[in-house]
C-alpha cells in the first residue's frame, strides 16, 4: 500500500510538471484570476454577515456578492495543518500535520502546483510562523512573502496591513492570470489590536483584530478595483476559536464547534449567483472546487475533499462526512488525542469517555446523548473508521534524502522516522478531566512569557509533580529553571522530554540549546542534527548545528552546516557572516572572504558589523588595497577591531604612510596594550611605538 501510495504522489507530481510546460504557451490573459483570503482564528460570528455583533464592510460586501457558507468545518484546529488540507484536498491525518512545525509532504500536489500547471502567475503573502517556507506549503509558488519583523507571544508574525500593502506592491506588476494567497493573523492571540479597532465587552480585543483584519481586506479590494480581469475570490477561516467554551482559551486543545466552525465564501461575479447555504462545507473541499469552477485538471491522487460547485450554483446539498482531530493533547501533554466527525446534524468525539451531541438543538454541544443514542453514535463511529482507513501519504519531508546525505556527511547515523510516537490505545487522560492542570500551566506559561521565570516556577512545579511526564509542564519548567540559572536540573527534565518524544524537533532543539548554555556543544550535536532531519528547511537549525560544531572544534563541519543554513536563506547577512567566520576558522580564508563580502553587500559598508574580520582576512589573502579599506572602517565594539588596527598600522607602514601607521598602532596599543610586544618584534612599526 505504501508503495502504491509513493507511485501515485510521484506520477502525479510529474503530470503536474508536464501541463505546466504544456500551459506556459497557452494564451492565459481572459482566463481569471484568483485570489485566496485566509484569516487566522477566526470565528464565524466575528463577521457581520455570519450575525456577528459588529460590522465588518469590507468582508461582508464580498459576502454580499458572493455564496456563504457561515458554517464551514475545518479539519484541525492548528494552522499548518488546516491550511495545508485546505491547499490539497487531504486530510492532516494522511499527511501526517499532527501540529505546527511539522512539514508538508513534497509529494503530494498541491493548489499552487496545479496553477503552476495552468500557466498563472503565483504569489503568497503569510503573516505568521506556523506558515513560513521551511514547513512546505511554498512548494508551487514563484514568490512566498514570509518577511516577518515583529515577535508577538513568542512567535513571529506580520500585521494585516503590513502583509495588505505587500499583496497590493506585487499587484502594480503582475500579469494576469495570477493565483495569490494572502493570509492574516491577527485575530490570533494575544489580542493586541490598534486602539482605534478596540470593541468593548469581554472580546473586544479579538473582535478589534477583525476589525483591523476587515481594513486590510478592504486594501486589498479597493486595489483590485483598477484591474477589469475576471476574479475568483475565495474567502476562508482556518480554523476557530474558544473564548471560554468548553473551558478552552484559545485553540487546539479541544474539537467542539467554537474552533472548527470557520466562515467560507466564493465570490465569482458572472459565475457564481450571490447566495448562502447552512451545510457544513469542508476546508478538503476547497482546493477542488476552485479548480473545478475555473474547468481546470483535478489535482491528481485520492483526495479526500470533493468539489461543492453545484451547491454554488443552487443545487441540493449533499454534504460529505467532517473528519476533525487533534493531537494537541497527546503531543503537548501526553494525554489522549481526539477524534471526531461530524454529519447529518449530529457530532461524534471519540475519547476515553466519548461525547455525542445533536449539533441542530444543541450547537453549543452541552448535552452529552452519548448514553441516550447509542445507535447513532454506533453510525459515527462506522463513518469515523472509514475516514480512517484512509492511506496516509508515505512520503515524509522529514525523511528528505538530500537533507540526510547532508547529515550523514556531519556525522549523522539515526535512521529515518516519521512524525511522532502513536498513543497507547488505552489509558491515557481525558482531556476534559485536565482542566485544574491545564490552569496550573497555563498560568506558569504566562508568567514565563512575562520574564518571570522565578514565579513561573510555582505552578509549574506543581503541575509536574502531579503529571511527571507531562510535555509542556517539562518544556516550560525546563525553560523556567534555565532562565533561573539552574541549568542542570532544566537538563535532565530535557532530556527526559526528548525520551518521551524522540521525534520532536522542538524537544530536541530545547535540549540542544540548554547543553550549549551549559558550556556542553558536543553533546548538543546529535541533538541539532536530529532537529535539522525533522525540519531539513529551517536555516536557524543549521546555523544553530553549525555553531555547535564549531565550538566543538570542528571547523571543517561546521562550515558545511552553516553552508546549508545560507543556502537554504542566502540573503541572509547574518548567516553569511557565520558561514564566513567558520570558513576562516576551517582555514578557508578565500572562501571566507567572498562570503563576507557577500554580506557586505546585502548589508551595506557603513553597517557591516564585521569590517574588522573581512580587512583581517583581506590582508592574510594578499589583497592589500581592499584590506586597507576594510580596516579603516573598524569599529570599537567588533571583537577584532585591535588586532584590525594593528593590521592596518602594518599596511600602512609597509606603504610609507608612517602618520598614518602611527595613528592606528596608537589605537591598537590603547584597546590592547599586551599587542606592544608583537609591534617590538616588527621591524615595520619598532620605531613607531609611543
Amino acid at each position: 500500500m505504501k508503495r502504491r501510495a509513493v507511485l501515485l504522489a510521484v506520477c502525479a507530481t510529474a503530470a503536474l510538471g508536464k501541463g505546466a510546460a504544456d500551459a506556459e504557451s497557452a494564451q492565459g490573459p481572459a482566463r481569471p484570476d484568483v485570489l485566496l483570503i485566509t484569516v487566522d482564528t477566526l470565528r464565524p460570528d466575528a463577521l457581520g454577515w455570519a450575525g456577528g455583533a459588529h460590522p465588518t464592510p469590507a468582508i461582508d460586501r464580498l459576502a454580499a456578492e458572493g455564496f456563504r457558507f457561515p458554517a464551514a468545518v475545518a479539519p484541525v484546529p492548528l494552522t499548518l495543518p488546516s491550511h495545508a488540507a485546505l491547499m490539497t484536498g487531504w486530510w492532516p491525518r494522511r499527511l501526517g500535520l499532527q501540529e505546527n512545525g511539522q512539514v508538508v509532504p513534497a509529494a503530494v500536489p498541491t493548489l499552487a502546483e496545479a496553477f503552476r500547471a495552468a500557466g498563472y502567475a503565483r504569489a503568497a503573502f503569510v503573516s505568521g510562523s506556523p506558515l513560513e517556507s521551511p514547513y512546505g506549503l511554498d512548494r508551487g509558488f514563484e514568490r512566498y512573502d514570509d518577511d516577518f519583523r515583529r515577535r508577538r507571544g513568542g512567535e513571529r508574525e506580520r500585521a494585516a496591513s503590513d502583509t495588505a500593502a505587500a499583496f497590493t506592491a506585487w499587484l502594480r506588476s503582475a500579469k494576469s492570470p495570477w493565483f495569490a494567497w494572502v493570509h492574516f493573523y491577527d485575530p490570533h492571540h494575544p489580542y493586541e489590536p490598534p486602539q482605534r479597532h478596540r470593541r468593548e465587552g469581554k472580546r473586544g480585543g479579538y473582535d478589534g483584530e477583525v476589525a483591523f483584519v476587515d481594513e486590510a481586506v478592504g486594501t486589498l479590494l479597493e486595489a483590485l478595483r483598477a484591474r477589469d480581469a475576471p476574479r475568483l475570490t475565495v474567502f476562508a477561516g482556518d480554523h476557530g476559536e474558544s473564548l471560554g467554551e468548553h473551558g478552552e482559551g484559545t485553540h487546539g486543545f479541544f474539537i467542539y464547534d467554537s474552533t472548527v466552525l470557520v466562515p467560507l465564501l466564493f465570490h465569482f461575479p458572472g459565475r457564481i449567483t450571490p447566495g448562502a447555504s447552512a451545510m457544513p462545507a469542508r476546508l478538503v473541499d476547497v482546493a477542488p472546487t476552485v479548480l473545478r469552477l475555473l474547468g481546470l485538471p483535478a489535482l491528481p491522487g485520492e483526495l479526500d475533499g470533493v468539489s461543492i460547485d453545484r451547491q454554488l450554483a443552487g443545487g441540493p446539498a449533499r454534504p460529505e462526512p467532517a473528519y476533525l482531530e487533534t493531537q494537541q493533547p497527546w503531543l503537548s501533554y501526553g494525554w489522549s488525542p481526539l477524534r471526531a466527525v461530524r454529519h447529518g446534524g449530529f457530532k461524534l468525539i471519540e475519547a476515553p469517555r466519548p461525547e455525542l451531541y445533536d449539533l441542530r438543538a444543541d450547537p453549543s454541544e452541552t448535552h452529552d446523548l452519548i448514553a441516550a443514542n447509542p445507535a447513532k453514535a454506533a453510525e459515527l463511529r462506522g463513518l469515523l473508521e472509514r475516514a480512517e482507513s484512509r492511506p496516509a501519504s508515505a512520503a515524509r519531508a522529514v525523511d528528505d534524502p538530500q537533507a540526510l546525505e547532508r547529515l550523514r556527511a556531519l556525522g549523522y547515523v539515526g535512521g529515518a522516522s516519521q512524525g511522532a510516537p502513536p498513543p497507547p490505545a488505552s489509558g491515557l487522560r481525558d482531556p476534559k478531566d485536565g482542566a485544574e492542570l491545564r490552569a496550573l500551566l497555563t498560568e506558569g506559561d504566562q508568567l514565563l512569557r512575562s520574564g518571570r521565570p522565578a514565579a513561573a516556577l510555582v505552578p509549574l512545579e506543581r503541575a509536574l509533580a502531579r503529571d511527571p511526564d507531562n510535555r509542556f509542564a517539562l518544556q516550560r519548567t525546563a525553560a523556567a529553571l534555565a532562565e533561573s540559572g539552574r541549568l542542570p536540573r532544566a537538563l535532565g527534565l530535557l532530556q527526559r522530554l526528548v525520551r518521551l518524544d524522540p521525534r520532536s524537533a522542538e524537544a530536541r532543539a530545547a535540549l540542544a540549546a540548554t547543553l550549549v548554555r551549559a558550556k556542553q556543544p558536543g553533546a548538543s550535536v546529535e541533538h541539532w542534527r536530529e532537529a535539522a532531519r525533522l525540519q531539513p528547511r529551517r536555516a536557524d537549525v543549521w546555523a544553530d548545528l553549525g555553531a555547535a560544531l564549531g565550538l566543538s572544534g570542528r571547523e571543517p563541519e561546521a562550515a558545511e552546516a552553516l553552508a546549508e543554513a545560507v543556502r537554504l536563506e542566502p540573503t541572509r547577512p547574518d548567516l553569511l557572516i557565520k558561514l564566513a567566520l567558520a570558513q576562516a576558522g576551517a582555514r578557508r580564508p578565500a572562501d571566507a572572504v567572498a562570503t563576507l563580502l557577500r554580506a557586505a553587500e546585502r548589508t551595506g559598508a557603513e553597517a557591516f558589523p564585521q569590517s574588522a574580520a573581512l580587512g583581517i582576512l583581506l590582508a592574510e589573502t594578499n589583497r592589500p588595497e581592499e584590506a586597507r579599506s576594510w580596516l579603516r572602517r573598524a569599529r570599537p565594539q567588533e571583537g577584532d577591531f585591535p588586532e584590525a588596527r594593528f593590521r592596518l598600522a602594518q599596511l600602512e607602514a609597509q606603504a610609507g604612510r608612517q602618520p598614518e601607521a602611527r595613528a592606528a598602532l596608537a589605537e591598537a596599543l590603547r584597546a590592547t596594550p599586551s599587542l606592544r610586544a608583537r609591534a617590538s618584534a616588527d621591524p615595520r612599526l619598532r620605531d613607531l611605538l609611543p
